[in-house]
């Protein structure tokens, strides 16, 4: 069911593969409601469909090429990057991908990849074993790090006589991602949103420290997920590598418990919603050593006193138009364990995964939640990566009627 996308700008690149005969209909479709599209295709997408048909359906000349003409007129591919609200590649071969995976920049496709500043989406086609091939799975992977989306692909009878994986999304499928997309991009227009992650270090001394194994690889994906849904994000991030560009997203670094409460109750009152997603260390030294504690053969024991309970004091200081949403990871009783600090620390969802759950440990690119309203409403979720995660918690709490106030 595709929206209205009037006004919207559609930048197509076709890359070579014989799904390229599908691409008439993604443009007639975008065209239909409303879009405004271009192509751009590299010379091996011109065996499989003619620039004059796509030229004809667009409504714009199709671009295949540096140079426009003998005269030495270029096509500005910086000025293409720059004019979509999204690019779709579709098909994208195996080839392409390779080249947007590693930075390699030979044709008019990957030149406009390269200079694009929309969000980027792209639509594998190629054959099964190529699909499975490690090389193109960590390519697509890469590709989606970079915070590119990929479509698909579908499963289905491919060009070579085999079924299974590889088969381009049909063009409905395609037109209608898009569309919803858009239709997210302003879910959260005017919010702005408070998020945690990572771990945070507890000093013992100037070269030790206590801490966690969290990588803050889901509370990342939450803030990117918030912020291309159009929410001005804050996020507050604990000691980890993982970086990010997202410009509504305004990062504050931090390491300790007590530097994140600091942090994160400077932004609090301002926040439509606060998703604390960072391990908080519940113990700190009472105190730290000036200087490297040195080794000997007496047992050595470290007085810990709690660190500042950053939920409960916010859940005490929350205003009636505020949503505060906190993490349980269990080892046992999860259930009760999760609605216990639901209910103590005054939290509207509390998201609950277990050590227990394969594939869903700290430092793991998956996670498997259930995600339980302040009226017990329970929303549980297969294990998924973590970036399919973070969409099920946004659109849980902004889409759960149970949980309107």
């Amino acid at each position: 069911m595709y929206m209205n996308l009037q006004g919207k700008k559609i930048l197509i690149a076709v890359t070579g593969s014989i799904a390229a005969y599908k691409i008439p209909e993604v443009v007639r479709l975008f065209k239909k409601h409303g879009a405004e599209v271009k192509v751009i295709m590299t010379h091996g997408a011109g065996d499989f469909v003619t620039a004059v048909t796509l030229s004809t359906l667009s409504g714009n000349p199709v671009v295949s090429s540096f140079v426009q003409n003998k005269e030495g007129e270029w096509n500005n591919h910086v000025a293409l990057g720059l004019w979509p609200d999204v690019m779709i590649v579709c098909p994208a071969s195996a080839n392409t991908i390779a080249k947007f995976a590693h930075g390699i920049c030979d044709n008019i496709v990957t030149a406009v990849y390269l200079s694009a500043r929309c969000p980027v989406f792209f639509a594998p086609a190629m054959d099964l074993d190529m699909f499975r091939h490690r090389s193109t799975t960590e390519n697509i992977a890469r590709l989606v790090s970079y915070g590119n989306h990929c479509i698909g692909p579908a499963t289905g009878e491919l060009a070579s006589g085999l079924t299974g994986e590889g088969r381009m999304e049909e063009p409905g499928v395609i037109v209608d991602t898009i569309a919803g997309y858009l239709k997210e991009r302003n879910l959260l227009r005017g919010k702005k949103i408070l998020v945690s992650a990572g771990p945070t270090q507890e000093a013992i001394d100037p070269v030790r420290f206590i801490s966690n194994h969290s990588s803050g690889k889901m509370g990342f994906e939450i803030a990117s997920s918030l912020a291309n849904k159009g929410a001005q994000v804050v996020m507050v991030a604990g000691p980890t590598s993982i970086s990010q560009t997202n410009k509504n997203i305004k990062r504050v670094d931090v390491r300790s418990a007590a530097q994140m409460h600091a942090a994160c109750m400077k932004e609090f009152a301002s926040c439509d919603m606060v998703i604390m997603a960072a391990a908080v260390a519940d113990y700190t030294p009472v105190k730290v050593a000036g200087t490297k504690i040195k080794k000997d053969d007496a047992p050595f024991n470290i007085p810990l006193q709690p660190t500042t309970d950053i939920l409960g004091e916010m859940g005490k200081k929350k205003k009636k138009n505020q949503v505060l949403v906190g993490f349980a990871l269990e080892t046992n009783d999860e259930l009760k364990n999760a609605l216990k600090k639901l209910e103590t620390k005054n939290l509207d969802y509390i998201v609950l995964n277990s050590m227990n759950d394969a594939g869903a440990t700290f430092n793991s690119d998956q996670n498997k939640v259930t995600i339980i309203d302040r009226k017990k409403n329970k929303f549980s979720f297969d294990l998924k990566s973590k970036q399919l995660v973070a969409e099920d918690i946004i659109h849980t709490i902004f889409k759960n009627p149970a949980a309107k106030k």
